[in-house]
């Protein structure tokens, strides 16, 4: 076979030949969506007080580090949430970035939140950090840490 018949075989079966980055992008894209949804599961969950939502999305050896507040673990956080001490009036994050690494995620943003403790309203403005690890085929919360966001 010559070059230029090389060549015109080579185009015309370049599009049937999988790319690995085809499938592993896909997937990517696929856990990314996830990951949004789950941020909004994670943030309608506490506006609503729904501690049995956090659960479900807290793996069992979940830590969350947060400022002002002694570090806890889910058993702490899920009767923390669970005591309704704390409602929250504005729970929402912007600036999501996402990235996934096969079985990990980390999911970082900013937070404001306004919440009501003992009849005052207090607002918190943070950057935060999340891990995720995928436990079978769900995605589940190991690590929050938040600390307050430089003011401009």
């Amino acid at each position: 076979m010559n070059l230029p018949a090389l060549c015109a075989a080579l185009l015309l079966i370049a599009p049937l030949v999988p790319t690995a980055n085809t499938s592993s992008q896909t997937s990517r894209e696929s856990d990314t969506r996830q990951l949004q949804q789950l941020e909004q599961v994670w943030n309608k969950a506490h506006i609503d007080g729904d501690a049995d939502a956090l659960d479900r999305l807290w793996a069992d050896d979940l830590e969350v580090s947060v400022p002002r507040m002694a570090v806890m673990n889910k058993t702490d956080a899920l009767a923390f949430a669970r005591s309704g001490r704390m409602k929250f009036l504005r729970y929402t994050t912007s600036g999501l970035n996402i990235r996934v690494y096969k079985d990990a995620a980390v999911v970082s943003g900013r937070l404001q939140r306004t919440r009501s403790m003992n009849g005052k309203e207090i607002s918190d403005d943070w950057q935060f950090t999340k891990v995720y690890i995928r436990q079978g085929k769900r995605w589940r919360v190991v690590s929050f840490h938040a600390s307050d966001a430089p003011q401009s």
